[in-house]
């Protein structure tokens, strides 16, 4: 995160742009992190309205620059794209995140993650989803009658606001994470790595038309030319 802080327009408030945390504790939590970010910033990179952000500090209080806290993802409907320093409450329209992702790891403590989960209840959170990578388990909760109510079976899973379908898997980083599409989230690797897949695959078939042509017209010229030499043979004879 940026170490920049920010003050308030109506008070002289600092709202620093930094906890001063790291963003992730391990490679597993990071690689999660960005590929739910940035698989959320495709799939809403038509949709002017809607803003996606990781490891933002959230800002829910005015004036109280202790009233924050930093979700590893969050959606935002209903406000901007651009960036932001932080996610200001009450600069944008009061309007909540209505849905967030924590990516668990082993540093994460119980009482950090209550009162995370408190936060978001009283906050307004629609929706709020749990990973845990190292052991394979997603947790989610709905908000239903004011409070953030947990969905009991997540297989299938689609979310109401997001439209994404879940499928949890059985072991570590077995979560599979999937556009209304039916396309799966994917990192930009394995982006570039099917990319490049399909480039060799259709470099490989252009290869094998030309090989064919070639044939082909190896094929015609000889027979133009055992045409040529029965012609030649037939006036030999008259």
């Amino acid at each position: 995160m940026s170490t920049s802080a920010r003050t308030s327009r109506s008070e002289q408030v600092l709202y620093p742009d930094s906890d001063g945390k790291p963003m992730s504790d391990n490679t597993v939590q990071f690689r999660w992190i960005v590929l739910i970010k940035e698989g959320l910033e495709f799939l809403f990179r038509d949709r002017p309205d809607v803003f996606v952000a990781g490891d933002l500090l959230w800002y829910y209080e005015e004036g109280n620059p202790k009233a924050r806290t930093a979700p590893d993802a969050m959606v935002a409907f209903g406000r901007p794209k651009g960036d932001r320093g932080s996610y200001r409450q009450w600069e944008e329209a009061g309007v909540a995140p209505q849905v967030v992702f924590e990516v668990q790891s082993p540093g994460n403590r119980p009482a950090e993650m209550l009162r995370k989960f408190r936060v978001y209840e009283d906050r307004g959170v629609e929706e709020y989803y749990l990973y845990d990578p190292d052991h394979g388990r997603l947790q989610a909760w709905i908000r239903r009658d004011g409070r953030l109510r947990e969905v009991p079976d997540l297989r299938g899973w689609i979310s109401p606001r997001l439209g994404v379908r879940f499928e949890p898997g059985e072991g570590p980083e077995s979560l599979g994470i999937f556009h209304p599409d039916g396309s799966p989230f994917r990192t930009l690797l394995k982006i570039q790595e099917v990319a490049l897949a399909e480039r060799l695959r259709a470099d490989a078939a252009e290869g094998r038309a030309d090989a064919a042509e070639e044939a082909a017209r190896a094929e015609r010229l000889r027979a133009e030319r055992l045409a040529e030499r029965l012609r030649a043979l037939g006036e030999s004879v008259d």
